[in-house]
């Protein structure tokens, strides 16, 4: 899923995507907000980039 933020994948593009429900990627992108201590979904782009995700 990380991947596919740093993409720039909205939540409804990733439900699709993964064929998760919504419900589902809101919590896996809460998770990653905490764990990386980031405010906003931007910062995970940014950490995805900085990670080499992006290359993927």
């Amino acid at each position: 899923m990380s991947t596919l933020i740093t993409r720039g994948m909205s939540d409804s593009e990733i439900e699709r995507h993964l064929h998760l429900s919504r419900g589902t990627v809101k919590t896996h992108i809460g998770r990653l907000l905490t764990r990386l201590a980031a405010r906003e979904r931007a910062q995970l782009v940014i950490a995805g980039y900085e990670s080499g995700l992006a290359d993927r």
